[in-house]
């Protein structure tokens, strides 16, 4: 007997080096499970409210064929104009916009954020949708996104995204990321307090007085002293919820957007979206507006956390396999694909084929918690990363010459 209980102890000490794994597991299925609650809940808005509506676009060395298709999406939608805000360097795209009824703002400032500037002072409805040049929408996009909108503190609303025609691992992984998101934290941050806490830039719409009132604010963003060139979708939305107004993403408006389909491409936008995170993120947590949305507040901590936390699997994974432990090593892995497949469920439903990917999705998982540690300990620089302009002595240039890139390595205007 007291061999059997010396084995049996021998062998509970053995595992009781993986324990920290699993009460660190349970805590953050815990955390899911308070997201995942509340989003099952959700429910887009349903009326039959109306309100005049502009589309603003910045352009920039965009894919001809993807910018034909977009701009006869927004067409096709029941908005009053389109105003293209086009840099003056892309040529091709400028005789590409004359071919349609679209109103055109050249412009010699590089960067984003000027353009968007430039385009919602030139509208003339009460609701602007900034969209990226690459977006092509449902035909019911302007009508549905308006919905929220009958709510008069609602001030911004986003729109559900996909990757449009998804070829090859990267992009249906993008696919993937994107239901996930759509149908958990912006879903739970809808429901709980409507307090979304980035209104993507492919298709986002705000009340345009809204939009003055911020103007000087957005363009005048820095951050540990540098001025801010990327990350306009983080900004407007942190702007229009400090200011008391609500930001709600409406699921039944339906876009398509390119993404990459090169690893050293997707690392670049990954990379500087992170940085965008970190910034915007870390800023709203110092400030007393973010906690009266405490579910927001809430997922902000949560997100910043997973950076971190997310890494501790494979660091297990490899001490398993030092050990020799292919019991464990089994048991984890599969534990990381069922478990995975439970959290992206509704796009499993939607492409059940992804079930496969889903190992592939985990590994890229823990490659993104590395971007994301490199992007806080680079936080302060700002470049584009797939675009020819950065911020160089406190003022956003060109940095190479100007040339279309093609679709795989230019990701949106």
């Amino acid at each position: 007997m007291n061999g059997l209980f010396d084995g049996t102890l021998v062998n509970l000490r053995y595992y009781l080096v993986y324990l920290p794994l699993g009460v660190l597991g349970l805590a953050r299925w815990s955390c899911w499970l308070v997201r995942r609650a509340p989003a099952a809940l959700y429910k887009p808005v349903q009326n039959d409210f109306r309100l005049p509506m502009s589309v603003v676009v910045p352009v920039y060395q965009e894919d001809p064929v993807i910018f034909a298709r977009a701009i006869e999406s927004w067409l096709a939608n029941d908005v009053e104009e389109v105003i293209l805000v086009i840099d003056a360097t892309d040529r091709a795209c400028q005789d590409i916009a004359l071919r349609y009824l679209v109103s055109v703002v050249i412009t010699d400032v590089p960067g984003k954020r000027d353009a968007l500037v430039r385009g919602w002072e030139a509208a003339r409805t009460d609701l602007v949708a900034l969209v990226d040049s690459d977006t092509i929408w449902a035909d019911d996009v302007a009508a549905e996104a308006r919905k929220p909108f009958a709510d008069p503190k609602i001030g911004g609303v986003g729109t559900r995204q996909n990757v449009y025609n998804p070829r090859g691992f990267l992009q249906r992984v993008n696919d993937m990321y994107l239901d996930y998101r759509y149908f958990d934290e912006n879903a739970a941050q809808s429901v709980m307090g409507r307090a979304v806490s980035c209104l993507s830039g492919r298709t986002a719409v705000y009340r345009r007085e809204l939009l003055l009132e911020i103007s000087e604010d957005f363009m005048a963003e820095t951050f540990m002293g540098v001025p801010c060139m990327s990350g306009d979708d983080k900004r407007l939305t942190t702007l229009i919820l400090e200011r008391g107004h609500l930001a709600f993403m409406q699921r039944s408006a339906r876009v398509w957007s390119t993404f990459p389909g090169t690893l050293r491409i997707f690392l670049k936008q990954r990379l500087r979206w992170a940085r965008n995170t970190w910034r915007s993120d870390l800023r709203a947590l110092s400030r007393r507006w973010v906690w009266r949305h405490p579910f927001l507040a809430f997922t902000l901590i949560d997100k910043a956390v997973s950076s971190f936390t997310l890494l501790f699997a494979p660091v297990f994974m490899t001490l398993a396999v030092v050990r020799q432990d292919w019991f464990f090593v089994a048991c984890l892995a599969a534990w990381w694909w069922i478990s995975r497949a439970m959290k992206i469920l509704p796009h499993l439903v939607r492409k059940p084929s992804s079930f496969f990917l889903v190992p592939g999705f985990v590994l890229l998982s823990f490659v993104m918690a590395v971007v994301k540690l490199c992007a806080l300990a680079t936080i302060r620089k700002q470049r584009w990363l797939t675009r020819q302009v950065s911020v160089e002595n406190g003022v956003v240039v060109r940095t190479g010459n100007s040339r279309p890139l093609a679709v795989e390595s230019e990701v949106g205007a």
